[in-house]
């Protein structure tokens, strides 16, 4: 079904009727700031019978170091763990009890603690969050389980092909920019991480200037926000820390190779890529779309079908307040490596020789928006993006600006990016051991 309604959505787009827009999407925004700081988004959907809640707090990678690697997301799972009037178990029975869920996570530029539930207990579900955001127990007698369990990730992690080809291409592209590691962290510094050190983590970013807390569902804007003064008011104001991370190394070639046991080869090419708020973000979307987006791009139709050469290809370019990536990938069978390693070279340096034709950026676009409008179906998905956006910046008006720029993306505009971005390549590959 989810297939069936993503192929619908592009069909409309290449058909000319275009996807939903963004504000009939997203129904009636509201933006409160408390007296404290803290930042209310409320949106209201009167069809919906389920409520989201999302609590989006400036935490995450881009504010740790080499010696706290990973402390925002060991925080992130301590919170659920139990409060001051609630244990663990507590917190996920109240949650079901309500006909719903709790989490929390951490990303790099970004935490959340992320609710939803049946519309009609909405208060209950907002009390319950903040609960867990405002009183937090970290207990003391968890904090070592919680420890191995991320350790044992971390060692998980190093022996997969994939993630040590990704975690050496992200040293290689960051150097000491804490985007080169995983919000896993790493095994030496959450080694170190004590109840101390995430308390204070804690007490650094959870204030009211550097949290957002998005409400979407069937609720109304003026109901949400007394609710949100009433438990989150009596915060004392409080700036979130500045963030300062080091420069990314300067541009250059590298290539390393890993053995690692596996039944396929990984190859990753890589190269730094603007920022979420850079002119250039909606185009480079546009070429990672026509480049790794789904079975009409290029990856897939030249490498895996016509040529053979891959179980599977992307070309991820994710969102990032600072300095991103752009990544080409491909997983191959080892026989394969030194075409497939070729093959990929040859598509990317193509799409800087020669522009793409209009009926492949016309593709690439229906492709990008009808994904971004499936994506954004759910409440949740609707609260995080009002939450991330407002984190990062740039406003969840920036929706309705993306897909209008995306829509204006040109062949002539694409090429420009790649012989931008693409000149300079750092390559990462993970192969099985040579028998």
């Amino acid at each position: 079904m989810k297939r069936l309604g993503l192929a619908l959505l592009v069909g409309m787009v290449l058909g000319g009727l275009g996807p939903p827009t963004v504000a009939a999407q997203s129904g009636v925004v509201s933006r409160t700031r408390l007296p404290n700081g803290m930042t209310v988004l409320v949106r209201e959907n009167p069809t919906a019978l389920v409520v989201a809640v999302s609590v989006g707090v400036r935490m995450g990678t881009r504010w740790e170091t080499n010696g706290t690697a990973g402390i925002s997301n060991f925080l992130q799972l301590m919170l659920v763990r139990g409060t001051t009037t609630r244990s663990g178990v507590q917190i996920v029975e109240d949650a079901e009890r309500l006909g719903g869920r709790i989490d929390a996570v951490a990303d790099v530029d970004w935490s959340e603690i992320a609710a939803a539930a049946l519309s009609r207990h909405w208060v209950a579900l907002l009390e319950l969050v903040a609960d867990v955001a405002l009183r937090p127990s970290v207990p003391d007698g968890l904090i070592d389980p919680v420890k191995q369990f991320l350790l044992r990730q971390i060692r998980n992690r190093g022996e997969q092909p994939h993630p040590v080809a990704f975690d050496t291409l992200m040293r290689s592209l960051f150097g000491a920019h804490p985007y080169a590691w995983d919000p896993l962290g790493r095994r030496e510094s959450v080694e170190r991480i004590d109840r101390t050190a995430l308390l204070a983590h804690y007490r650094r970013h959870y204030v009211p200037g550097g949290m957002i807390l998005a409400v979407s569902g069937d609720v109304r804007a003026t109901a949400v926000r007394a609710e949100a003064e009433r438990l989150f008011g009596a915060m004392p104001p409080g700036p979130p820390p500045a963030v300062t991370p080091a420069q990314p190394p300067a541009a250059g070639p590298s290539r390393s190779v890993a053995e690692v046991p596996g039944a396929q080869a990984q190859i990753l090419m890589g190269a730094l890529a603007p920022p979420l708020t850079h002119p250039d973000y909606p185009v480079v979307k546009v070429l990672s779309a026509l480049l790794g987006g789904g079975m009409a791009s290029r990856f897939f139709s030249e490498l895996r079908d016509k040529q053979a050469l891959a179980y599977f290809t992307d070309a991820p370019y994710p969102s990032r307040v600072d300095t991103a990536y752009f990544l080409a990938q491909l997983g191959t069978a080892p026989d394969n490596l030194e075409r497939a390693e070729a093959a990929l070279r040859k598509e990317l340096e193509r799409i800087r020789q020669e522009p793409p034709t209009a009926e492949e950026v016309r593709v690439a676009k229906a492709y990008l928006l009808g994904r971004f409008a499936m994506d954004r179906r759910t409440n949740a998905r609707q609260a995080w993006y009002l939450a991330s956006f407002e984190l990062a910046g740039v406003g969840y008006e920036f929706l309705d600006r993306y897909v209008a720029a995306v829509r204006q993306v040109t062949p002539a505009d694409v090429q420009r990016v790649a012989q931008t971005y693409l000149g300079t390549l750092r390559v990462s590959i993970a192969r099985p051991p040579a028998r």
